[in-house]
């Protein structure tokens, strides 16, 4: 394999089956959907949530509200963009149960920068993570609830997760 190419790790069936698992644990562990909100970080972690949603309504009947949530002006290893400002439906978490959904934890600044988002507008009950890839080297102490595949890679290595709804495929594949 050369440098550039890339080794397809998760195809289509392998992501459902993965977003499958991930919905029944999170039903069975909060009991339900009722109170669960499911934030999707931006772009690829809200299309994954609202998928987990779909599977919501398949086993409990109801779905979930799924929120989209924009991280970059609270990113600290990032030059700055934007000041970080209140957003208005997150006022929807307050006091319910967050499911909180990403497409990949690596160093875990993301999720870092998401509580800060979250915290900052409201004040849910509970948040909890949901990632469909941890591939490891974390820099910060965050651990996820509920994880599809846990792949170990090199630092050097790219993991890419393509959604369907904005890459036109749904794939997860590592670069070397």
């Amino acid at each position: 394999m050369s440098d550039n190419e890339a080794v397809t790790l998760l195809d289509q069936t392998a992501m459902e089956r993965a977003l499958k698992r991930i919905a029944h644990e999170i039903v069975e562990r909060q009991d339900g959907a009722a109170e669960v909100v499911l934030v999707g970080v931006r772009t690829r972690g809200f299309y994954l949530a609202k998928r987990l949603a779909e599977e919501f309504g398949r086993i409990e009947g109801r779905q979930p509200p799924v929120l989209e949530l924009d991280v970059s002006p609270f990113r600290d290893d990032r030059e700055k963009i934007a000041e970080p400002s209140a957003q208005p439906q997150l006022e929807a978490v307050d006091k319910r149960r967050v499911v909180l959904v990403d497409d990949v934890l690596f160093t875990g600044r993301t999720v870092r920068a998401a509580l800060d988002a979250l915290t900052e507008s409201a004040r849910p009950a509970q948040i909890q993570l949901a990632v469909l890839v941890d591939r490891g080297h974390r820099e910060l102490p965050i651990r996820p609830d509920y994880v599809g595949k846990n792949i170990p890679t090199a630092r050097t290595e790219r993991i890419y997760v393509r959604i369907m709804e904005c890459d036109g495929e749904d794939a997860v594949r590592l670069y070397k």
